[in-house]
């Protein structure tokens, strides 16, 4: 956790848990304050491409 950084503002994410084993997080989410966009864990595999903008 403490390498990754917001891909926008490179501000530090908060990790919310919703499933994990042993040694890692199977799904959640990670969510920066400062930009107020959710990145989703699944599969242990974090999404961290910015949010599409609206159109």
């Amino acid at each position: 956790m403490d390498i990754l950084a917001c891909p926008l503002c490179k501000g530090k994410l908060e990790l919310k848990v919703e499933e994990e084993n042993e040694t890692e997080v199977l799904t959640g989410s990670l969510y920066c304050p400062k930009c107020d966009v959710r990145y989703p864990i699944s599969q242990a595999i974090p999404n961290l491409l910015p949010p599409e903008p609206h159109r």
